[in-house]
């Protein structure tokens, strides 16, 4: 079996790495991290016009109608690059809209297209063991939102964000506009230079189209799940590059330090752990294009892109010893990105006991995949 991308599939990650390249040398990432702006604007612009936000978009809304496949091959470059755009956000976001969403919805979409403002699309809540703290009630034939979802990605400057809520017993996604005056906004920034906010509502008017059926959660958070991933990957396997360049220039003892048996053994280690996550995401990846049950497929990657995100961070940065906490230097910008990425993942001990409860539900499954309840017909049937 051929296990390889399409050669089509390589070309557009590598235009998708050359545009990256283009706006994110140290000196353009250095001067973004001290320029106060929310998200490296120009290079936005440039996506928007390739056409990199649309890419799991279907056709009929604007997009480019591709799969999960090419989306994960352009964030693998992007996380290379630490490229700072609100690629996944944009168009998992737009593409539940379009899945789930009623026709009412069309002119979010539109807007998210536009590139005029992202779309928030912030599913941290789903990765709590505490769960959701936005709150849906009914009145009338539409809801009230009210609570507190904190730090938001891009929650300052979008138009419109796609938040999960609790609504009777059951977490659903709501469509709101950050522009209605009974949204309060908190600003402020994460680790890695990207613009957030908590958003807080007090009794917020919501139509019903503005709120998804409870399919559409599960859904949203796989394609999050993999993109997350993806942007792991790409970061860790850069981070680890970087790190082979520096232990096999360092010297120390009259050797370089990449000639030590424990330095080398911990890059053997991260190499390893990558590769891991690489198996897992792929398979995830490609049960999600072909309309297979990933519920744990998901889990089971979520896990491994947090271990290997923490595991070759705090690796890299040890062995680059004093420098590496040097904010002149460039290393130091990979840990934070892995650190963001694993806040937006959530625990590894919460999803392992997810996925162990699963398992135990679900006792039947086979190593073929042919078991009933890993062909997620109902689930996918609703897409």
């Amino acid at each position: 079996m051929n296990f390889e991308l399409t050669e089509e599939q390589r070309a557009f990650a590598e235009m998708a790495s050359g545009l990256f390249a283009d706006y994110c040398s140290d000196d353009q990432l250095r001067a973004h991290d001290v320029s106060g702006a929310p998200f490296m604007q120009d290079l936005w612009q440039q996506c928007v016009a390739s056409g990199l936000h649309t890419v799991l978009v279907p056709e009929a809304n604007g997009g480019l109608g591709l799969g999960m496949t090419e989306l994960m091959a352009v964030l693998e470059q992007q996380g290379r690059a630490l490229a700072l755009v609100p690629l996944w956000e944009t168009q998992v976001g737009v593409a539940a809209l379009a899945h789930f969403g009623a026709a009412a919805l069309s002119p979010v979409m539109e807007h998210a297209l536009s590139g005029e403002a992202p779309l928030a699309l912030s599913l941290d809540a789903l990765a709590r063991p505490c769960g959701t703290t936005l709150q849906l009630t009914r009145a009338g034939e539409g809801w009230t939102l009210s609570g507190l979802a904190a730090a938001v990605p891009l929650g300052s400057v979008a138009r419109y964000a796609v938040l999960p809520a609790t609504a009777e017993g059951e977490t659903r996604l709501v469509v709101v506009d950050l522009s209605q005056s009974g949204v309060q906004k908190t600003e402020g920034f994460s680790q890695h230079h990207q613009v957030l906010a908590d958003l807080a509502f007090d009794g917020l008017s919501l139509s019903s189209a503005h709120v998804l059926p409870v399919a559409a959660t599960a859904w949203a958070e796989q394609y999050a799940i993999a993109s997350l991933a993806a942007l792991q990957m790409g970061v860790t396997a850069q981070q680890l590059r970087r790190t082979v360049d520096y232990v096999s220039e360092r010297q120390q003892f009259g050797r370089v330090i990449g000639s030590f048996q424990l330095v080398a053994g911990q890059m053997a280690d991260g190499y390893i752990a990558l590769e891991a996550l690489r198996t897992s995401l792929w398979q995830l990846v490609y049960r999600l294009d072909a309309g297979l049950g990933a519920a744990p497929q998901a889990w089971a990657t979520r896990t491994l892109a947090n271990d290997t995100g923490h595991r070759a961070g705090h690796m890299a940065q040890h062995v680059h010893g004093g420098i590496g906490v040097d904010l002149t230097y460039p290393i130091h910008r990979f840990m934070f990105w892995t650190r963001a990425l694993g806040a937006a993942l959530g625990g590894t001990e919460h999803h392992l006991a997810k996925l162990g409860d699963w398992l135990a539900n679900n006792d039947t499954l086979g190593w073929k995949y042919d078991a009933s309840e890993d062909l997620g017909a109902s689930h996918h049937a609703q897409v």
